[in-house]
């Protein structure tokens, strides 16, 4: 099929397209009399494996080293692998975010503890101060416990 036939089924722009197959994520393709391009079948599944790759998470290089050339020799165990090694990090990436939205919400309700007779600029100072003690705080307890 033609690259603008692929297109339409996969929703990808052909520039899109030639860029995979350039960085060698779609394999190369054979050339018509012509010069147009002319993909297998295959180049399909491959295409939407690699945007709901990438959507889920999966870098262009992490795509590169799970999809095999022949989707017919995906060695399964691997896969499965490559999969729970994705959550796990996802995992502590959903961990971390939500460490930093706790801080954002305690730094938010510092700010809107201002005093009354408080200027805005110091409690900026005073909630800066606090911030820059929890922070020494935190690591000092860490050092001591590692």
């Amino acid at each position: 099929m033609k690259i603008g036939e692929l297109a339409a089924r996969t929703g990808l722009a052909p520039s899109r397209i030639r860029f995979y197959e350039r960085i060698g994520l779609l394999k190369a393709v054979g050339r018509q009399a012509n010069g147009y391009r002319s993909y297998a079948d295959d180049a399909v599944l491959k295409l939407k494996l690699i945007t709901t790759g990438q959507r889920v998470g999966f870098s262009l290089n992490e795509l590169r080293a799970l999809l095999p050339s022949d989707l017919d020799n995906w060695a399964h165990g691997d896969l499965l692998d490559t999969l729970r090694r994705k959550v796990q990090d996802i995992e502590a990436l959903q961990a971390q975010l939500t460490q930093n939205k706790a801080h954002l919400i305690d730094l938010m309700a510092q700010i809107e503890a201002k005093p009354q007779d408080m200027d805005c600029a110091a409690n900026a100072r005073r909630v800066l101060s606090d911030m820059r003690f929890a922070e020494t705080d935190s690591t000092v307890a860490n050092k001591a416990e590692g």
